[in-house]
């Protein structure tokens, strides 16, 4: 276990991230203007390509039942709030700004979901594989 109590306001997150192996890891980096969106991408790490990227948009009341996602990628969430389950019994809400990672296993996986707020859900898909 790391003593994380050496940490404070002027660490870098080089130093955080020291003794770490974040080989095979993937940040997506908001807010990069202060604080942490401004100092991770100071970390060393390797590059990766988004196989694709689309932009979504479900009209306001929709939901949908069972499904799996076809690859793994990031949801980001820009617009509409929704109610999202996995067959775990898992759920959580997706509000604007939220950032999901979705990577099912195969035949185990699932979801469902049904927007919540009255507006259409608007989101970008990153595909990385």
């Amino acid at each position: 276990m790391r003593d994380t109590a050496k940490f404070g306001a002027e660490t870098t997150a080089s130093e955080v991230a020291e003794g770490i192996d974040l080989s095979g890891k993937v940040a997506l980096v908001t807010g990069g203007s202060s604080g942490l969106g401004q100092e991770t991408p100071r970390v060393p790490s390797r590059s990766w390509d988004a196989a694709d990227v689309s932009f979504v948009e479900s009209p306001a009341g929709s939901s949908s039942d069972w499904h799996s996602d076809p690859a793994r990628q990031y949801v980001i969430t820009l617009r509409g709030t929704l109610e999202f389950e996995t067959r775990l019994g898992e759920t959580c809400t997706l509000a604007p700004g939220t950032i999901l990672l979705a990577e099912e296993s195969e035949g185990g996986g699932g979801h469902r979901w049904r927007l919540t707020d009255g507006q259409p859900w608007r989101r970008v898909y990153v595909v990385l594989e």
